[in-house]
């Protein structure tokens, strides 16, 4: 396999090169590269001109005669694609054979777990300690305007305008979206920022949340200051116990509350940042609720 990859190293290098110029998170850019790799290993020493659909139909369907998940095999096709579209980018092949394969289907009948609107008040409540403050303002953040972990720790304070009350957010693919943002949410903000902790390294000073440590906030630290809430939500309503409470089902709470204040499925989508609304689609579970309760409504004046 080692020396397979020796014989692709400029093409694995120039999409490495891509992926971090593009902001692609650590753990994206191993997951794709462990992907490719083991695409390229199944080409059995084949040039990368000369690669065409058939070799990627025939991978992705050993993928499947593994057992391997439709998730997992759209991830590496993916990954496949995108690799091919850099090299076709960059004129190092005149086309991308994995672009017209269509994707595995996934079960779409999943619901994601979300907090109820009396739950999701709470999670502010119950936040204490040194920085309780701060911490709200992420949990807020999370839980009101649906930004993601990875999307708090790249927040800058100049991407806030508490004039103009908007939030600039960098989101996946490095793409931008401005968040009106409600004049709670914008005073905790502004009152927040007052306390900031003051960076001790100059490439902190920019950072919209700083840890105790003087420095930008961490995945890891968001993750832990989420956890921690959620251990003081279930101990205040055990009801909860069982549910698999995460940071980003703050992001899920924050879609189903829009939708059930009447907000369509087009601009749920443009505030969380999803580029298909097929992905904002595992929401809709709301506007069933919803039809259901208005159906209820209906009574009938019937003769018999």
């Amino acid at each position: 396999m080692i020396e397979q990859m020796e014989m692709y190293e400029r093409e694995i290098r120039l999409f490495l090169s891509y992926l971090k110029d593009r902001g692609y998170s650590v753990e994206t850019q191993k997951g794709y590269l462990h992907d490719l790799k083991h695409f390229l290993t199944s080409l059995d020493g084949k040039t990368i001109a000369l690669v065409d659909k058939i070799d990627v139909m025939n991978y992705l369907s050993t993928l499947r005669e593994r057992n391997t998940g439709p998730g997992y095999r759209n991830r590496s096709q993916s990954a496949i694609r995108l690799f091919f579209n850099v090299l076709k980018e960059f004129n190092v092949t005149p086309v991308n054979p994995a672009l017209d394969i269509p994707k595995a289907k996934v079960a779409k009948n999943r619901v994601p777990t979300y907090l109820e609107k009396n739950y999701l008040d709470a999670c502010t409540q119950l936040v204490n300690g040194k920085y309780q403050l701060r911490n709200i303002t992420i949990i807020a953040l999370m839980g009101y305007a649906g930004l993601r972990v990875s999307e708090i720790v790249k927040l800058n304070r100049v991407d806030f305008n508490p004039n103009a009350s908007l939030l600039g957010v960098l989101g996946k693919g490095e793409k931008w979206r401005y968040i009106p943002i409600p004049k709670d949410l914008c005073d905790l903000l502004e009152k927040y920022l007052e306390s900031r902790i003051r960076p001790k390294n100059k490439k902190d000073e920019l950072a919209f949340f700083i840890s105790q440590f003087g420095r930008r906030m961490s995945k890891r630290m968001v993750q832990t200051i989420t956890d921690n809430m959620f251990t003081a939500l279930i101990k205040e309503f055990p009801q909860l116990k069982g549910l698999k409470l995460s940071a980003h089902k703050l992001r899920h709470s924050f879609a189903t509350y829009l939708l059930r204040n009447g907000a369509d499925l087009r601009t749920v989508q443009e505030l969380l940042g999803h580029e298909d609304i097929s992905t904002t689609q595992i929401y809709t579970h709301v506007s069933d609720e919803a039809k259901q309760k208005a159906m209820q409504k209906i009574h009938l004046s019937l003769p018999f």
